[in-house]
């Protein structure tokens, strides 16, 4: 048996956005270049409605397409990999420990934690709802968990916005791209909201699209946790060669792309 991570982009949406390029190039044909049906002005406005649509629907077919098989944890590069693995460096756990893993998907960054803990406990928590949900699924979490021979991680539900734990309950906290993906909330509210669960001494990393766009001025924001009495804060700029380069960053739409680690 092996894990399967599963993919953010779905093979299904590649699918369906080629299906959606043909079907709008057919229509382009039919309606506007081939003049069988329309004519006119009405044959023009058909022939630029949808052979814009053919290209957009294109681009983005495209675009996801690279992005499916850029994330794919079995394809050659194995973007998703690499940034769930070099975010699991930073989290340290002390035996006995419980860490927290804060929107878990599949598992991934869950698991390699706890790999990388032996003598700790990690919980991987979210809410598997909306456009993931036939995606990930805390029962595809346990798979993946006993596929690697993980015995010591559970899986639970918790919301990202108001998370079901008490202050101070774990000794390490973690999240992969998941803030960004939450709209109608202070960005860096949620993060205190992670931050209210660690405990005095823990350690976080936090991967997300820390741009100032979405986040607001995080470098201000650091500075106000040290002033609070955090030991360490962090903010590292991960397209700078770390897990990917600016210009592939760009390209995948994934600029701002920021570890916030540190201990409390």
């Amino acid at each position: 048996m092996k894990p399967d991570y599963k993919n953010w982009v779905p093979k299904s949406m590649v699918t369906g956005l080629f299906a959606g390029t043909a079907a709008a190039l057919a229509l382009f044909v039919l309606f506007g270049a081939g003049g069988w049906i329309l004519h006119g002005p009405a044959r023009v406005a058909c022939a630029l409605i949808f052979g814009i649509g053919t290209l957009v629907l294109l681009f983005f077919a495209v675009w996801m397409a690279v992005l499916h098989r850029t994330f794919d944890y079995n394809g050659k590069r194995k973007l998703a990999k690499t940034i769930v693995e070099g975010t699991a460096r930073y989290v340290t756990i002390p035996d006995g420990g419980t860490g927290l893993d804060v929107g878990c998907g599949s598992g991934a960054l869950t698991i390699a934690c706890a790999k990388r803990n032996p003598h700790a406990h990690m919980v991987g928590c979210d809410i598997w709802s909306g456009a993931y949900r036939a995606v990930f699924s805390k029962d595809r979490c346990e798979k993946n968990a006993a596929a690697e021979g993980v015995k010591n991680a559970r899986f639970e539900e918790g919301n990202a916005v108001r998370l079901p734990y008490p202050d101070e309950a774990f000794d390490a906290v973690t999240s992969n791209y998941v803030y960004h993906n939450i709209t109608g909330h202070d960005r860096q509210d949620l993060l205190r909201e992670t931050l209210r669960v660690l405990k005095k001494g823990g350690c976080f990393a936090i991967h997300d699209l820390m741009s100032e766009a979405r986040y607001g001025d995080m470098g201000a924001f650091a500075e106000k946790l040290k002033a609070e009495g955090y030991e360490e804060v962090r903010l590292i700029d991960t397209t700078d060669g770390m897990f990917m380069g600016h210009a592939e960053a760009a390209w995948l739409g994934l600029g701002g792309s920021t570890l916030l680690v540190g201990k409390k």
